[in-house]
Formats: structure tokens, C-alpha cells, sequence
């Protein structure tokens, strides 16, 4: 569902919340509504990436879906988002100031194509280091992501399937096997 106004990130983000799981893509409001596999999904990739992160000090903070504006006309919810710790807010009450190192979005039946188009590319073009396309459909993860930190594109792309593990040079140590994650969904 979304409005046929175009609406501004800074109209949307002064706006009441009225609604859970709301984004502003494209100066469009879009309701996203996820199904029980999506939280599942969720459940398992916050949880990995919170033990991984609580391990040691030094490495970040995993978040469930905040408002990160990615410009004039977009205000995405990624579903997680992992943020390095040199990007760590003191302020957890303001909005996240920057874009998050890495963005998860889980497929819904009504956002898939808008994240496959519209949100990977921004999330390209505003700088974000990695971005995971959890495909419930395919039962695999589309993995995006800057070879260092200097290239302008995603130039690593990477299709996880069962048998692969789910990590990432950001996060040394880190792996979640495909099979786990969506082991009984």
C-alpha cells in the first residue's frame, strides 16, 4: 500500500507514527507486511549478530528496524542493521545519524521487488558497506558488498544457498550456515 503524494524525509520523519513497519521509499509510504517466516528469519540473524557482537568488545551494535534516512525522498527500515562500532551513536534516542555498515532485508510479500530495485541501489549509492537480500521464496541470501572500503559500487555479489555459511569480512569470526537459518521455515 502506499500514498499518492510524494512526501519528503524530513515531512515523513516529523510525522506521528501511526503505523508499524512504515517506510518512506521514493517519496511514497509504503506498508510493508511481513509474514511469520520474516520474524523467524529475523530472530535468527539479530540473534547470531547480537552473540557475535556481545563476544568482544570493539565490534558494534546489531538493531532491529530504525528509521535511517537515505536522502531527500527515502527513509528506509531495514529489517537488522549492524553498525561498526567507529559508527556507534552516544545518542540511542536520536535518529541514526549515518547509514549502517551492514542492512538486512527480508523478503515480504509486498517489498521484494522494491528491495531487489529501488532500496539495493540507494543503499549502493548512500555508501552502505554490505547488504543481505534474505529470499524466503528461494531459501537464499543475495549478499552485496564493497571489496574495501574505497570502491564505488557493490562489487562482491554472492548467492548463499544451503551448504554455504552466511558471514563477512566486516564481522571476522561471524557465520550463520544457510541451513540454520532457515532450518524449519
Amino acid at each position: 500500500m502506499a500514498t499518492r503524494t510524494r512526501t519528503t524525509a524530513n515531512e515523513y520523519l516529523a510525522g506521528e507514527e501511526t503505523e508499524q513497519w512504515l517506510e518512506l521509499l521514493d517519496g511514497q509510504v509504503v506498508v510493508n507486511e511481513p509474514r511469520p517466516i520474516h520474524g523467524l528469519l529475523s530472530v535468527r540473524i539479530s540473534t547470531a549478530l547480537h552473540v557475535w557482537c556481545t563476544a568482544a568488545p570493539g565490534r558494534g551494535l546489531v538493531l532491529p528496524p530504525i528509521d535511517v534516512r537515505m536522502g531527500d525522498y527515502d527513509v528506509f527500515a531495514p529489517d537488522l542493521c549492524w553498525i561498526a562500532e567507529e559508527q556507534r551513536p552516544d545518542d540511542l534516542t536520536a535518529l541514526f545519524p549515518g547509514i549502517p555498515d551492514l542492512c538486512v532485508e527480508i523478503r515480504s510479500p509486498g517489498t521484494w521487488r522494491r528491495d531487489l530495485g529501488h532500496k539495493k541501489r540507494t543503499y549502493e549509492e548512500r555508501g552502505a558497506a554490505e547488504l543481505w537480500l534474505v529470499d524466503t521464496q528461494a531459501r537464499t541470501v543475495l549478499v552485496y558488498r564493497r571489496s574495501s572500503p574505497r570502491s564505488a559500487t557493490f562489487d562482491v555479489e554472492l548467492e548463499l544457498t544451503a551448504g554455504d555459511v552466511l558471514g563477512s569480512p566486516r564481522l571476522p569470526g561471524f557465520g550463520l550456515p544457510v541451513d540454520e537459518l532457515f532450518d524449519g521455515a
